[in-house]
């Protein structure tokens, strides 16, 4: 690469990186957002996807892999709210990007991206031959339209609050059979990975009609054979996927895989691993807690275990009383004790949070002291609040957070807040899940700090909070100072920001983190090619069964 094609981002990158400014792993992953390779093609293939370990043995082709999984409703990917629907369409569709298990960001459908300067102007170029199951090629008329539809009002997408602050429908040009430039409101580092958040599955613009299901045409390594919601999901091998397997044959190894819906109850999840009617529990499970619980002591079940930004969230709704009294919010949090949270909820598996949604994995992440388990000031507060009796509140939660609601329940008394608990399968809450005014939500990982921020606390350019501001939680410096550190690559005044924007949300925001959970990938001991992914994304196209 010549000098004079070198982005001015990197060059401030090498700098950092040389004065032993940033790790290693901090340059790789924002050098590639800027388009450089993080690794050449011996070592990746385009996509970034994990290939087989050497002591996996030889690859068997063949088989069915089974996975325990819930199925609910599919119409549109873009408005899917949580991983394991994205889980089944992610084998038949496909994305523009990819973040592998380091949270380094690839091409996937594209061929390469390029940012401008100032990361305003961003040229995206897709493969050429990657066609949809049905035989038409993917092109940019594919791309523009799957954007229009996320960014669409009226399709109500998450997307919007995760690129729409800084991209309108009309900053999406086609400039080529195969590229689109994106002409940005403002400057934007993080593109390449908000194309890899789970909604953003590229779509056929010639067939899609609004339901997927109707005419499932996606990109990927399966076709969907059979669809029956709640019961099963029958996906199928394409012949003529375009990558190529260790064997130099067409991806994937599997015949195909079956989504087999467990009715929502743990014990049949359990009892389908421990049985092997089943290879795998889908990773995006709500009752990922209570099946890990089931079976870790059971030699014949696999357990891979990595860091993430998984976490769940106690959201205190800001439009609601008594939650729009920030000594109140602030009163609640301080009830909870973190160490036995996480000890005694969450079996230890994670690390301790602060009640930013920022966390140690993330490069943005600004160290801070951790807010103490403190009963008094939180009576206090709410005296100061006129709840001179106490305060009477209603906690909705899925049952799978039970022991966490009532470690709550119990240290919260102390502060003078009557607490009930108001249980129900997760799969209930997830249908639920703005409604309360009092909840506590999963959150999946994602690769970058900004971009839980952007989808679950902004406001949208007209000021009304974005699709998945679950807690209708805005502040206009908030948003000011996000929108400055999404734009900037300079590390240091990137980091400044961020420890900024920490201590708005731990002082007046609206949640409590008490912990970040560790990610699992729990499977048969048959099971080859996989491995767990931090968001709980399952992305098996080198998947494949030992016997």
């Amino acid at each position: 690469m010549g000098a004079d094609k070198i982005h001015p981002g990197l060059l401030h990158l090498m700098e950092r990186r040389r004065d032993k400014k940033m790790t290693r792993r901090e340059f790789v992953r924002f050098a590639a957002l800027l388009g450089v390779s993080a690794a050449g093609p011996a070592t990746l293939w385009p996509g970034g996807l994990r290939k087989a370990r050497a002591d996996e043995g030889k690859i068997r082709r063949g088989g069915i892999l089974k996975v325990a999984s819930s199925l609910s409703p599919i119409r549109h990917p873009a408005v899917i709210d949580w991983i394991e629907p994205s889980n089944l369409l992610r084998q038949t569709g496909e994305y523009l990007t990819y973040t592998d298990h380091h949270n380094v960001t690839h091409p996937y459908l594209l061929e390469s991206w390029k940012a401008s300067a100032d990361l305003k102007t961003w040229t995206l170029r897709l493969k050429k031959g990657v066609r949809f199951n049905n035989g038409d090629e993917l092109t940019a008329d594919d791309a523009a339209f799957s954007f229009a539809q996320w960014l669409d009002p009226d399709v109500g997408s998450s997307m919007i609050g995760l690129i729409g602050g800084y991209l309108s429908p009309s900053g999406v040009e086609k400039t080529g059979k195969y590229q689109l430039k994106l002409h940005l409101d403002r400057p934007e580092v993080g593109v390449p990975e908000h194309l890899f958040h789970y909604p953003a599955i590229v779509l056929n613009h010639r067939t899609f009609e609004g339901d997927f299901m109707k005419a499932p045409h996606g990109t990927g390594p399966y076709t969907i054979e059979e669809y029956r919601e709640g019961e099963l999901c029958r996906l199928k091998r394409r012949k003529d996927y375009r990558e190529k397997g260790a064997d130099g044959k067409p991806l994937p190894y599997l015949d195909g895989m079956d989504f087999v819906d467990m009715g929502g109850k743990v014990e049949e999840y359990v009892s389908a691993l421990q049985s092997r009617k089943v290879h795998i529990a889908d990773p995006g499970s709500t009752h990922s807690l209570q099946i890990y619980e089931g079976v870790k002591s059971d030699f014949r079940i696999f357990i891979e275990s990595i860091p993430s930004a998984n976490t769940h969230v106690l959201r205190m709704r800001v439009d609601r009383p008594p939650w729009d009294d920030n000594r109140v919010r602030t009163a609640l949090k301080l009830c909870q004790h973190r160490e036995k949270m996480l000890a005694l909820a969450y079996h230890g598996e994670g690390v301790l949070g602060g009640d930013f949604h920022v966390c140690p994995i993330h490069p943005e992440y600004c160290e801070k002291p951790l807010p103490k388990f403190n009963p008094e000031k939180a009576r206090a507060l709410l005296k100061e609040a006129g709840y001179t009796n106490g305060l009477d509140v209603r906690l909705t939660l899925g049952d799978n957070m039970e022991r966490y609601g009532k470690i709550l329940k119990s240290d919260s008394k102390k502060a003078g807040f009557r607490m009930e608990l108001d249980l129900m399968p997760p799969g209930e809450y997830n249908r639920r899940w703005k409604e309360p005014a009092l909840g506590i939500t999963g959150w999946k990982g994602r690769p970058l700090g900004g971009m839980a921020l952007s989808l679950g606390y902004t406001a949208d350019k007209s000021g009304n909070p974005v699709p998945w501001n679950e807690t209708r939680w805005s502040d206009p410096e908030f948003d000011r100072l996000l929108k400055e550190a999404n734009g900037t690559l300079d590390m240091e005044r990137r980091g400044k920001i961020f420890c900024k924007l920490e201590d708005i949300q731990m002082k007046r925001g609206s949640i409590g983190l008490a912990w970040w959970d560790n990610s699992w990938l729990i499977m048969t001991g048959d099971v080859r090619g996989a491995s767990p992914h931090p968001s709980g994304y399952m992305t098996f196209n080198e998947a494949w069964l030992s016997k």
